[in-house]
Protein backbone atom coordinates (compact mmCIF):
# COMPACT_ATOMS: atom_id res chain seq x y z
CA UNK A 1 0.00 0.00 0.00
CA UNK A 2 1.17 3.21 -0.72
CA UNK A 3 1.45 6.58 1.48
CA UNK A 4 -1.29 8.29 -0.43
CA UNK A 5 -3.20 5.09 0.03
CA UNK A 6 -2.34 4.78 3.88
CA UNK A 7 -3.44 8.45 4.67
CA UNK A 8 -7.04 8.06 3.77
CA UNK A 9 -7.35 5.10 5.35
CA UNK A 10 -5.82 6.60 8.39
CA UNK A 11 -8.02 9.49 8.80
CA UNK A 12 -10.76 7.17 8.08
CA UNK A 13 -10.29 5.40 11.35
CA UNK A 14 -9.47 8.55 13.21
CA UNK A 15 -13.03 9.65 12.04
CA UNK A 16 -14.38 6.40 13.13
CA UNK A 17 -12.72 6.81 16.50
CA UNK A 18 -14.32 9.86 17.17
CA UNK A 19 -17.88 9.13 15.62
CA UNK A 20 -17.87 6.08 17.98
CA UNK A 21 -17.19 8.27 20.79
CA UNK A 22 -19.64 10.94 19.89
CA UNK A 23 -23.13 9.98 19.02
CA UNK A 24 -26.32 12.17 18.74
CA UNK A 25 -27.72 11.57 22.35
CA UNK A 26 -24.65 10.31 24.19
CA UNK A 27 -20.75 10.84 24.64
CA UNK A 28 -18.38 8.90 25.81
CA UNK A 29 -16.43 8.67 29.66
CA UNK A 30 -13.28 8.62 28.58
CA UNK A 31 -13.28 12.12 26.68
CA UNK A 32 -13.36 13.07 30.16
CA UNK A 33 -11.09 10.70 31.29
CA UNK A 34 -8.55 9.86 29.40
CA UNK A 35 -4.93 11.31 29.24
CA UNK A 36 -4.53 10.90 25.48
CA UNK A 37 -7.53 12.72 24.93
CA UNK A 38 -6.68 15.68 27.10
CA UNK A 39 -3.80 15.94 25.29
CA UNK A 40 -5.00 16.03 21.77
CA UNK A 41 -7.81 18.85 22.79
CA UNK A 42 -4.96 21.18 24.37
CA UNK A 43 -3.06 21.22 20.42
CA UNK A 44 -6.23 20.93 18.20
CA UNK A 45 -9.31 22.23 20.52
CA UNK A 46 -7.08 24.99 22.52
CA UNK A 47 -4.35 25.54 19.51
CA UNK A 48 -5.03 23.92 15.85
CA UNK A 49 -7.55 25.83 13.96
CA UNK A 50 -9.51 27.54 17.05
CA UNK A 51 -9.89 30.72 18.50
CA UNK A 52 -8.55 30.79 21.80
CA UNK A 53 -9.88 33.74 24.45
CA UNK A 54 -6.73 35.03 25.53
CA UNK A 55 -6.99 38.16 27.58
CA UNK A 56 -9.45 41.63 27.59
CA UNK A 57 -7.97 44.98 26.22
CA UNK A 58 -7.92 46.91 29.87
CA UNK A 59 -5.72 44.93 31.18
CA UNK A 60 -3.11 45.92 28.81
CA UNK A 61 -3.96 49.55 29.17
CA UNK A 62 -0.71 51.26 28.26
CA UNK A 63 2.22 50.99 26.48
CA UNK A 64 4.47 47.72 27.53
CA UNK A 65 1.50 46.45 29.49
CA UNK A 66 1.80 42.39 29.55
CA UNK A 67 -0.73 39.68 30.85
CA UNK A 68 0.30 36.16 31.77
CA UNK A 69 -2.55 33.70 30.32
CA UNK A 70 -2.77 30.11 29.12
CA UNK A 71 -3.74 29.05 26.11
CA UNK A 72 -4.48 25.36 26.74
CA UNK A 73 -1.65 24.78 28.58
CA UNK A 74 0.83 26.89 26.80
CA UNK A 75 2.12 29.51 28.98
CA UNK A 76 1.39 32.95 26.69
CA UNK A 77 2.54 36.38 27.68
CA UNK A 78 0.13 39.48 26.08
CA UNK A 79 1.89 42.18 25.49
CA UNK A 80 1.65 45.74 23.96
CA UNK A 81 4.54 47.04 22.13
CA UNK A 82 5.71 50.48 22.49
CA UNK A 83 3.35 51.66 19.74
CA UNK A 84 0.50 49.82 21.77
CA UNK A 85 0.14 47.00 19.17
CA UNK A 86 -0.79 43.66 20.57
CA UNK A 87 0.79 40.29 20.88
CA UNK A 88 0.47 37.00 22.39
CA UNK A 89 4.49 35.07 22.60
CA UNK A 90 4.72 31.68 24.14
CA UNK A 91 6.28 32.23 27.88
CA UNK A 92 8.78 30.22 27.38
CA UNK A 93 12.43 30.56 26.33
CA UNK A 94 14.05 29.71 22.96
CA UNK A 95 17.02 28.71 24.51
CA UNK A 96 16.39 25.55 27.04
CA UNK A 97 12.32 26.07 27.60
CA UNK A 98 12.23 28.29 31.32
CA UNK A 99 9.31 30.53 31.17
CA UNK A 100 10.90 34.28 30.82
CA UNK A 101 8.61 36.09 33.23
CA UNK A 102 7.27 34.77 36.32
CA UNK A 103 4.69 37.77 37.03
CA UNK A 104 1.28 37.99 36.34
CA UNK A 105 0.87 41.50 35.14
CA UNK A 106 2.90 44.49 34.77
CA UNK A 107 4.88 46.48 32.69
CA UNK A 108 8.02 45.33 30.54
CA UNK A 109 9.94 46.88 27.64
CA UNK A 110 11.41 43.47 27.24
CA UNK A 111 11.83 39.78 29.04
CA UNK A 112 14.98 38.35 30.00
CA UNK A 113 15.19 34.48 31.22
CA UNK A 114 16.40 34.17 34.97
CA UNK A 115 17.84 30.80 34.04
CA UNK A 116 20.84 31.77 31.09
CA UNK A 117 20.20 35.57 30.53
CA UNK A 118 18.63 35.57 27.29
CA UNK A 119 16.65 38.81 26.44
CA UNK A 120 13.69 39.06 24.10
CA UNK A 121 11.51 42.41 23.47
CA UNK A 122 8.05 42.22 24.35
CA UNK A 123 7.04 41.33 20.75
CA UNK A 124 9.23 38.09 21.11
CA UNK A 125 12.29 39.46 19.01
CA UNK A 126 15.51 38.24 20.57
CA UNK A 127 17.87 40.93 21.68
CA UNK A 128 20.58 39.86 24.08
CA UNK A 129 22.43 36.96 24.16
CA UNK A 130 25.38 36.42 26.83
CA UNK A 131 28.87 35.80 25.90
CA UNK A 132 27.79 35.20 22.42
CA UNK A 133 30.57 34.58 20.56
CA UNK A 134 30.03 30.88 22.18
CA UNK A 135 27.66 30.57 19.20
CA UNK A 136 29.56 31.77 16.68
CA UNK A 137 27.72 33.20 13.61
CA UNK A 138 24.29 33.46 15.17
CA UNK A 139 21.15 34.45 13.69
CA UNK A 140 18.88 36.36 16.45
CA UNK A 141 16.03 36.36 14.02
CA UNK A 142 15.93 32.53 14.57
CA UNK A 143 16.11 32.54 18.17
CA UNK A 144 12.91 34.46 18.99
CA UNK A 145 10.13 33.77 21.48
CA UNK A 146 7.57 31.86 19.27
CA UNK A 147 4.72 34.03 18.77
CA UNK A 148 0.47 32.83 18.87
CA UNK A 149 0.31 32.56 15.04
CA UNK A 150 -2.80 35.39 14.97
CA UNK A 151 -3.75 37.71 17.23
CA UNK A 152 -7.11 39.64 16.94
CA UNK A 153 -9.46 41.65 19.43
CA UNK A 154 -12.78 42.17 18.74
CA UNK A 155 -14.05 45.19 20.66
CA UNK A 156 -11.85 44.94 23.72
CA UNK A 157 -11.74 40.84 23.83
CA UNK A 158 -8.31 39.70 22.70
CA UNK A 159 -8.30 35.98 20.42
CA UNK A 160 -4.94 33.71 20.01
CA UNK A 161 -5.25 31.22 17.22
CA UNK A 162 -2.39 28.97 15.30
CA UNK A 163 -3.83 28.72 12.44
CA UNK A 164 -2.88 31.42 9.74
CA UNK A 165 -5.59 30.97 8.13
CA UNK A 166 -8.68 30.73 9.99
CA UNK A 167 -11.33 33.05 9.09
CA UNK A 168 -11.52 36.29 11.27
CA UNK A 169 -12.54 36.58 14.94
CA UNK A 170 -16.03 38.38 13.69
CA UNK A 171 -16.74 35.91 10.84
CA UNK A 172 -15.95 32.96 13.75
CA UNK A 173 -17.80 34.54 16.59
CA UNK A 174 -20.92 34.17 14.15
CA UNK A 175 -23.97 34.72 15.57
CA UNK A 176 -22.78 34.73 18.98
CA UNK A 177 -21.37 38.17 17.81
CA UNK A 178 -24.75 40.28 18.40
CA UNK A 179 -25.25 38.69 21.92
CA UNK A 180 -21.76 39.73 22.88
CA UNK A 181 -22.60 43.13 21.28
CA UNK A 182 -25.78 43.90 23.36
CA UNK A 183 -23.20 43.05 26.48
CA UNK A 184 -21.31 45.51 25.80
CA UNK A 185 -23.78 48.02 24.49
CA UNK A 186 -25.46 47.95 28.11
CA UNK A 187 -22.45 50.14 29.04
CA UNK A 188 -23.57 54.06 28.30
CA UNK A 189 -19.79 54.32 27.03
CA UNK A 190 -19.88 50.79 25.18
CA UNK A 191 -17.27 49.12 26.73
CA UNK A 192 -16.30 46.93 30.34
CA UNK A 193 -13.72 46.89 32.03
CA UNK A 194 -11.61 44.35 33.75
CA UNK A 195 -10.54 44.55 37.59
CA UNK A 196 -6.92 44.58 38.47
CA UNK A 197 -7.78 41.31 40.35
CA UNK A 198 -9.67 38.05 39.64
CA UNK A 199 -11.54 35.10 41.43
CA UNK A 200 -9.89 31.84 40.98
CA UNK A 201 -11.48 28.97 42.10
CA UNK A 202 -10.34 25.19 40.94
CA UNK A 203 -12.23 22.07 40.98
CA UNK A 204 -10.70 18.17 40.48
CA UNK A 205 -12.39 17.45 36.56
CA UNK A 206 -12.61 17.63 33.15
CA UNK A 207 -12.89 21.13 31.72
CA UNK A 208 -15.86 19.79 29.68
CA UNK A 209 -17.90 19.85 32.65
CA UNK A 210 -17.51 23.63 32.94
CA UNK A 211 -18.77 23.83 29.10
CA UNK A 212 -21.07 21.29 29.44
CA UNK A 213 -23.00 23.20 32.58
CA UNK A 214 -22.58 26.22 31.14
CA UNK A 215 -25.56 26.31 28.75
CA UNK A 216 -27.67 23.79 31.12
CA UNK A 217 -30.98 25.10 32.18
CA UNK A 218 -31.63 21.88 33.32
CA UNK A 219 -29.83 21.78 37.05
CA UNK A 220 -30.82 25.07 38.71
CA UNK A 221 -33.57 23.85 40.23
CA UNK A 222 -31.73 21.18 42.00
CA UNK A 223 -28.37 21.75 42.24
CA UNK A 224 -28.87 25.62 43.55
CA UNK A 225 -31.55 24.48 45.56
CA UNK A 226 -30.69 26.88 48.62
CA UNK A 227 -30.26 29.70 46.98
CA UNK A 228 -33.71 29.42 45.17
CA UNK A 229 -35.01 29.04 48.29
CA UNK A 230 -33.55 32.10 50.07
CA UNK A 231 -34.59 34.03 46.47
CA UNK A 232 -38.39 32.84 46.58
CA UNK A 233 -38.70 33.95 50.38
CA UNK A 234 -37.97 37.38 48.97
CA UNK A 235 -40.71 37.07 46.29
CA UNK A 236 -41.53 34.80 43.99
CA UNK A 237 -40.17 36.82 40.99
CA UNK A 238 -36.52 37.72 42.54
CA UNK A 239 -33.60 36.41 40.46
CA UNK A 240 -33.18 32.64 39.25
CA UNK A 241 -36.37 31.73 41.25
CA UNK A 242 -37.72 31.07 38.15
CA UNK A 243 -36.00 28.38 37.64
CA UNK A 244 -37.49 26.23 40.57
CA UNK A 245 -40.72 26.06 38.65
CA UNK A 246 -41.36 24.27 35.45
CA UNK A 247 -39.07 26.56 33.74
CA UNK A 248 -39.88 25.39 29.86
CA UNK A 249 -43.36 26.86 30.62
CA UNK A 250 -41.91 29.99 30.66
CA UNK A 251 -40.52 32.59 28.45
CA UNK A 252 -36.73 31.35 28.66
CA UNK A 253 -35.20 30.11 26.16
CA UNK A 254 -31.98 29.10 24.43
CA UNK A 255 -30.22 29.51 21.89
CA UNK A 256 -28.01 26.89 19.48
CA UNK A 257 -25.17 29.67 17.46
CA UNK A 258 -22.99 27.63 15.93
CA UNK A 259 -19.51 26.90 16.15
CA UNK A 260 -19.80 25.57 19.48
CA UNK A 261 -21.26 29.13 20.52
CA UNK A 262 -24.41 29.56 22.82
CA UNK A 263 -26.77 31.44 24.89
CA UNK A 264 -29.31 30.67 27.60
CA UNK A 265 -31.88 33.97 27.72
CA UNK A 266 -33.07 35.00 31.07
CA UNK A 267 -34.17 38.39 30.08
CA UNK A 268 -38.22 37.59 29.34
CA UNK A 269 -38.33 36.22 33.13
CA UNK A 270 -37.51 39.11 34.38
CA UNK A 271 -40.24 41.54 31.97
CA UNK A 272 -38.52 44.57 29.92
CA UNK A 273 -39.89 47.70 31.41
CA UNK A 274 -36.94 49.94 33.19
CA UNK A 275 -36.09 49.22 36.43
CA UNK A 276 -37.49 45.27 36.16
CA UNK A 277 -33.57 43.67 36.42
CA UNK A 278 -33.19 45.67 39.72
CA UNK A 279 -36.67 45.15 41.20
CA UNK A 280 -36.12 41.17 40.72
CA UNK A 281 -32.62 40.99 42.55
CA UNK A 282 -31.80 39.30 45.52
CA UNK A 283 -30.32 41.33 48.61
CA UNK A 284 -27.41 43.07 48.89
CA UNK A 285 -25.22 44.84 51.57
CA UNK A 286 -26.06 48.66 51.35
CA UNK A 287 -28.83 48.31 48.76
CA UNK A 288 -31.75 50.27 50.30
CA UNK A 289 -29.27 53.09 50.78
CA UNK A 290 -27.50 53.07 47.55
CA UNK A 291 -31.38 52.99 45.89
CA UNK A 292 -32.53 56.00 47.61
CA UNK A 293 -29.36 58.19 46.96
CA UNK A 294 -29.70 57.40 43.47
CA UNK A 295 -33.38 57.85 43.07
CA UNK A 296 -32.76 61.08 44.53
CA UNK A 297 -30.23 62.47 42.39
CA UNK A 298 -31.59 60.86 39.07
CA UNK A 299 -35.20 60.78 39.80
CA UNK A 300 -36.57 59.54 36.42
CA UNK A 301 -33.34 58.27 35.46
CA UNK A 302 -32.67 55.96 38.46
CA UNK A 303 -34.24 52.98 36.56
CA UNK A 304 -32.25 52.80 33.75
CA UNK A 305 -29.28 53.28 36.27
CA UNK A 306 -30.01 50.95 38.78
CA UNK A 307 -30.79 47.89 35.87
CA UNK A 308 -27.06 48.87 35.28
CA UNK A 309 -25.82 47.51 38.61
CA UNK A 310 -27.29 44.06 37.91
CA UNK A 311 -26.39 41.54 35.24
CA UNK A 312 -27.09 41.28 31.85
CA UNK A 313 -29.20 38.12 32.45
CA UNK A 314 -28.04 35.99 29.58
CA UNK A 315 -25.17 33.31 29.86
CA UNK A 316 -23.19 33.79 26.56
CA UNK A 317 -20.93 31.18 25.95
CA UNK A 318 -18.22 31.11 23.24
CA UNK A 319 -16.46 28.12 22.33
CA UNK A 320 -14.04 27.17 23.73
CA UNK A 321 -12.73 28.81 26.88
CA UNK A 322 -15.00 32.04 27.28
CA UNK A 323 -18.12 32.56 29.41
CA UNK A 324 -20.05 35.37 30.08
CA UNK A 325 -22.19 35.41 33.17
CA UNK A 326 -24.37 38.10 34.47
CA UNK A 327 -22.10 41.16 34.02
CA UNK A 328 -18.98 38.95 34.68
CA UNK A 329 -16.33 36.87 32.43
CA UNK A 330 -15.24 33.48 33.56
CA UNK A 331 -12.44 31.66 31.77
CA UNK A 332 -11.69 27.99 32.02
CA UNK A 333 -8.96 26.67 31.77
CA UNK A 334 -7.56 23.18 31.77
CA UNK A 335 -4.79 22.32 34.14
CA UNK A 336 -4.72 18.32 33.64
CA UNK A 337 -7.39 15.68 32.41
CA UNK A 338 -9.10 15.80 35.54
CA UNK A 339 -8.11 19.09 36.86
CA UNK A 340 -9.61 22.47 35.52
CA UNK A 341 -9.32 26.46 36.85
CA UNK A 342 -12.14 28.73 36.52
CA UNK A 343 -11.12 32.73 36.68
CA UNK A 344 -13.84 35.33 37.29
CA UNK A 345 -13.36 38.66 36.62
CA UNK A 346 -15.78 41.39 37.32
CA UNK A 347 -16.50 44.32 35.05
CA UNK A 348 -16.91 47.70 35.68
CA UNK A 349 -18.05 50.62 33.01
CA UNK A 350 -17.81 54.34 32.20
CA UNK A 351 -20.64 56.72 32.66
CA UNK A 352 -22.36 55.92 35.79
CA UNK A 353 -22.72 56.96 39.29
CA UNK A 354 -20.13 55.87 41.78
CA UNK A 355 -23.07 54.77 43.54
CA UNK A 356 -24.08 52.36 40.70
CA UNK A 357 -20.73 50.88 40.38
CA UNK A 358 -20.25 49.92 44.24
CA UNK A 359 -24.03 48.25 43.62
CA UNK A 360 -22.49 46.56 40.11
CA UNK A 361 -19.37 44.98 42.39
CA UNK A 362 -21.60 43.86 45.09
CA UNK A 363 -24.06 41.96 42.23
CA UNK A 364 -20.82 40.47 41.11
CA UNK A 365 -20.03 39.15 44.49
CA UNK A 366 -23.10 36.69 44.64
CA UNK A 367 -23.27 34.00 42.35
CA UNK A 368 -19.21 33.29 42.10
CA UNK A 369 -20.03 33.13 46.60
CA UNK A 370 -23.32 31.46 46.79
CA UNK A 371 -23.97 29.37 43.20
CA UNK A 372 -20.28 28.71 41.75
CA UNK A 373 -19.85 26.37 44.53
CA UNK A 374 -22.80 24.09 43.89
CA UNK A 375 -21.74 23.89 40.30
CA UNK A 376 -18.16 22.51 41.16
CA UNK A 377 -18.92 20.02 43.49
CA UNK A 378 -20.96 18.35 41.02
CA UNK A 379 -18.20 18.44 38.30
CA UNK A 380 -16.14 17.06 41.12
CA UNK A 381 -18.85 13.66 41.60
CA UNK A 382 -19.10 13.86 38.11
CA UNK A 383 -15.42 13.48 37.64
CA UNK A 384 -15.83 10.57 40.47
CA UNK A 385 -18.78 8.96 38.60
CA UNK A 386 -16.84 8.83 35.11
CA UNK A 387 -14.33 6.34 36.97
CA UNK A 388 -16.48 3.35 36.91
CA UNK A 389 -15.87 2.04 33.17
CA UNK A 390 -18.89 -0.33 33.53
CA UNK A 391 -21.13 3.15 32.74
CA UNK A 392 -19.82 4.00 29.59
CA UNK A 393 -22.13 7.17 28.36
CA UNK A 394 -23.07 10.62 29.41
CA UNK A 395 -26.53 11.09 27.84
CA UNK A 396 -27.00 14.35 26.54
CA UNK A 397 -30.37 13.69 24.98
CA UNK A 398 -32.99 15.95 26.78
CA UNK A 399 -35.10 17.49 23.78
CA UNK A 400 -33.58 15.38 20.76
CA UNK A 401 -36.63 14.07 19.66
CA UNK A 402 -39.19 17.12 20.95
CA UNK A 403 -39.53 18.72 17.60
CA UNK A 404 -42.34 21.48 19.22
CA UNK A 405 -39.20 22.58 21.46
CA UNK A 406 -37.19 23.88 18.88
CA UNK A 407 -37.96 26.97 15.93
CA UNK A 408 -35.34 28.38 13.03
CA UNK A 409 -34.84 32.15 13.39
CA UNK A 410 -32.23 33.97 11.48
CA UNK A 411 -30.27 30.66 11.04
CA UNK A 412 -30.19 29.87 14.88
CA UNK A 413 -32.05 27.10 16.53
CA UNK A 414 -33.71 28.94 19.87
CA UNK A 415 -35.24 26.01 22.07
CA UNK A 416 -36.27 25.32 25.22
CA UNK A 417 -34.10 26.50 28.33
CA UNK A 418 -33.57 22.76 29.38
CA UNK A 419 -33.06 21.32 26.44
CA UNK A 420 -29.26 19.89 26.30
CA UNK A 421 -28.92 21.35 22.34
CA UNK A 422 -26.10 23.90 23.69
CA UNK A 423 -23.96 20.12 24.62
CA UNK A 424 -24.74 18.96 21.20
CA UNK A 425 -23.97 21.58 19.50
CA UNK A 426 -20.82 22.19 20.80
CA UNK A 427 -19.50 18.88 20.26
CA UNK A 428 -20.29 18.97 16.82
CA UNK A 429 -17.79 21.87 16.92
CA UNK A 430 -15.68 19.44 19.18
CA UNK A 431 -15.51 17.04 16.32
CA UNK A 432 -14.57 18.85 13.83
CA UNK A 433 -11.25 20.14 16.09
CA UNK A 434 -10.31 17.01 16.62
CA UNK A 435 -10.34 15.51 13.29
CA UNK A 436 -8.12 18.23 12.15
CA UNK A 437 -4.64 17.63 11.28
CA UNK A 438 -2.01 19.57 13.08
CA UNK A 439 -0.31 21.47 10.41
Amino acid sequence: MTIQEQRPAAMAARIDRWTDLVRPDRVHRTLYTETQVFAEEMVKVFGGESWVYLAHESQLPQPNAFVSVRMGLRPVLVTRDRHGGLHAIFNRCAHRAATVCREESGTAKSFQCPYHGWTFKNNGELVGVPWPQGYGEMDRAEFGLTRVTRVESYRGFVFGTMNADAPSVEEWLGHARPWLDHWLDRAPEGEVLLGSAAYRMGFRGNWKLAYDNAGDGYHPSFSHRSLLEMASRMGESKDMSYFGRTPDDGPMVSYSLGNGHSVIDQRPAHGDEPGSFWRNQRPQPGREFFEESIRAEHGDDADRLLDLAIGAQINLSIFPNLLIIGNQIQVIEPLAVDRTQLTWHATRIGGVPDEVSILRMRTQEDFPAFGEPDDQANFEEAQRGLAAPEAEWILMNRGLDVTEWQSLVDGVIVTAVTDELHMRSYYDEWLRRMREEVR
